[in-house]
């Protein structure tokens, strides 16, 4: 596999690429009968505010031969979907592949990139949450590691729509334990 490297997202070159990956992948759910994402659904607006707002999260990406091939958010904490919570963990969401240039095992490295990072800030929760109605991605994190620990019937989107995630989480252990 070609080697993959990580790097935080720069809202000034970054954003064009991070709408292209997710309308990639978006498009890519919908040619497969997934319903989930819808290509135009997440702007530059979205990714800018979401790369410079560094105390919620983070954006990173994944390169390999000088490309970008991946992304993905990277949240401290997910009021919608998990409630209030202690700062145990760190929240994946958006993560997105370029399928026509990513090495195969893309999206297993760039989720255990987001562990290390969620470990490295001392927190041992990865926690993810995926809509219940989406037939591939559940097994694929269950094989990756995650429990299903409930759902989230109500969880609140983009113009105020309502829809069920069932959530995911896996133990980390901390950097420094």
């Amino acid at each position: 596999m070609d080697m993959i490297t990580y790097r935080l997202a720069d809202d000034a070159r970054d954003v064009p690429a991070l709408v292209a990956l997710y309308d990639g992948a978006a498009r890519w759910m919908l040619e497969n009968g997934i319903e989930q994402w819808k290509p135009g659904q997440k702007d530059e607006a979205h990714f800018r505010r979401r790369i410079v707002e560094r105390e919620t999260g983070e954006v990173w990406l994944a390169e390999t031969a000088g490309r970008v091939v991946g992304g993905f958010e990277l949240w401290w904490e997910d009021v919608p979907a998990w409630g209030e919570q202690p700062p145990v963990a760190g929240y994946v969401h958006r993560l997105m592949v370029d399928r026509a240039h990513a090495p195969a095992g893309t999206g297993r490295a760039m989720l255990a990139q987001a562990e290390r990072r969620i470990a490295e800030a001392g927190r041992e929760w990865s926690r993810l949450d995926c809509m219940t109605g989406n037939p591939r991605l559940r097994p694929y994190y269950e094989g990756a590691g995650y429990t299903v620990v409930g759902e989230q019937p109500f969880k609140e989107g983009a113009g105020g729509s309502k829809y069920s995630v069932t959530l995911l989480e896996k133990r980390l252990v901390p950097a420094g334990r």
